[in-house]
């Protein structure tokens, strides 16, 4: 059913996502002038960006004047946070308006980034995750399980209110174990899970040795995928898809975005629809700086137009991604697309004697080989020259014969993929590789 099919209910407007571009490129506009004054007039983070480049807000007349703004950096968050603790001199009110508190994991050694928010704020949040979850097919008479621990990180409160603010019956697990999870998605016939695309393989893991035969014995029909890449995988997309037998969605958000800024609608053509009504996505060149056209790779960098108490503006994201014009998903919405979702990170893609290689596009292949349970990237450097080892756990039913065969077609299939790249691929035994139970970390680079 296309979306000009389908009923207006509560939130959900299909003049809005379904808008000829002429006017949606005016409604961006408006929104783009109001935040940017709302910005100027009471973030001094904001008035001091704009003062330092001479720029004031009825400079900005058209949507290409967004380019006269300066980028934001998470590191600029993080100094402004540093400088003026707890939360830095980006807010527009005082921190006691604020409704929510959120922050980023802080892994990699990183002090977190931390985020507040008022209640329209987080109305206007919950309200991009119903976008989403309803384009995907989440309806108010599903049983929806949101397998996430309920702490400061943001998503999984998103997706909470955004199902309640559709109406399903939400069943959050908090700090419940996997075993438990398992138990209630069959006992209480979940139709749908939200979490990470690492847990749901590992939930499957769990399920196979519990003897839970998810395809036939739970009622899940969709799994929401968030907070890592993995779902925008074509291979782990098809695993997780037989493994649950459930249809699989990627949905793109982020701590600064506050919310899901791209969802994967019921169509599945491969792309997530932007939420051009509420941000405006450009496209850079990470060298250069400067826009790409469609169908060429850069930088993704984020305006949000409903983040009101913590204004963004141009956010370097660091996202690689791919935009390609609305005709390209034939749901008849009019948003732009982000074909493949995100494609890699400005910071992940690791240079191999003189070859790029993405984690992504690894485990891409990898996951094409249903032999494999796990595996890791290990990236060292012996004497002048960098090694890529990518060390595989078979499962435990493999044949001795089969484990033959397996590394040296894999180390083809990477090197086939990678211009000729030298892999090395390590068979260790059951059990050793380390299990992730929500976002992974298979990629370890010990040249430093």
């Amino acid at each position: 059913m296309s979306i000009s099919q389908k009923p207006s209910i509560g939130f959900w407007n299909p003049k809005t996502e379904t808008m000829p571009r002429a006017q949606l490129q005016a409604l961006q506009l408006r929104k783009l002038q109001a935040m940017v004054h709302w910005a100027y007039d009471k973030s001094k983070l904001w008035r001091r960006k704009f003062d330092q480049v001479g720029l004031e807000p009825r400079d900005i007349r058209t949507l290409d004047d967004v380019q006269l703004i300066p980028f934001l950096t998470k590191e600029e968050f993080l100094r402004a946070q540093t400088s003026a603790p707890p939360f830095g001199d980006t807010l527009t009110v005082s921190p006691e308006l604020a409704l929510r508190y959120h922050q980023t994991s802080g892994s990699s050694g990183r002090i977190p980034l931390r985020a507040l928010d008022g209640r329209k704020d987080w109305e206007w949040q919950a309200e991009m995750w119903a976008y989403g979850l309803y384009a995907f097919g989440v309806r108010p008479k599903d049983v929806f399980f949101v397998a996430f621990g309920y702490n400061v990180f943001i998503g999984a409160w998103g997706i909470h209110y955004g199902a309640e603010k559709i109406g399903a019956m939400l069943v959050p697990s908090g700090t419940q174990s996997s075993e438990t999870r398992l138990k209630l998605i069959k006992e209480l016939g979940a139709t749908t899970v939200a979490t990470t695309p690492t847990y749901a393989l590992r939930l499957a893991q769990y399920a196979e040795g519990m003897g839970i035969d998810l395809v036939n014995e739970s009622k899940v029909e969709l799994l929401i995928c968030t907070a890592e890449p993995g779902a925008n995988i074509p291979a782990t997309k098809r695993t997780l898809e037989n493994l649950w037998g459930a249809r699989v969605g990627d949905f793109v958000g982020m701590t600064e975005a506050g919310t899901i800024v791209a969802f994967e609608c019921s169509e599945q053509c491969g792309a997530v629809h932007i939420i051009e009504d509420h941000f405006y996505e450009e496209v850079i060149d990470p060298i250069t700086l400067k826009p790409v056209e469609y169908g060429q790779i850069g930088e993704r960098v984020m305006t949000s137009f409903g983040r009101g108490m913590m204004p963004v503006l141009r956010f370097r994201t660091g996202d690689l991604v791919e935009k390609v014009e609305s005709s390209y998903c034939p749901c008849g919405r009019t948003f732009d697309l982000y074909k493949g979702g995100v494609l890699g990170r400005t910071d992940d893609m690791k240079l191999i004697r003189g070859t790029n290689v993405y984690p992504g596009a690894v485990e891409n292949i990898v996951r094409e080989y249903k032999e494999i349970s796990e595996f890791q990237i290990v990236l060292t450097r012996e004497g002048y020259s960098d090694e890529i080892t990518v060390q595989i756990e078979p499962r435990p039913d493999v044949g001795e014969e089969r484990l033959h065969y397996l590394s040296y077609e894999l180390a083809s299939d990477l090197a086939e993929a990678h211009e000729g790249l030298r892999f090395n691929v390590v068979i260790t035994d059951p059990g050793t590789l380390p299990k992730f139970e929500h976002r992974s970390a298979r990629l370890q680079d010990l040249r430093m």
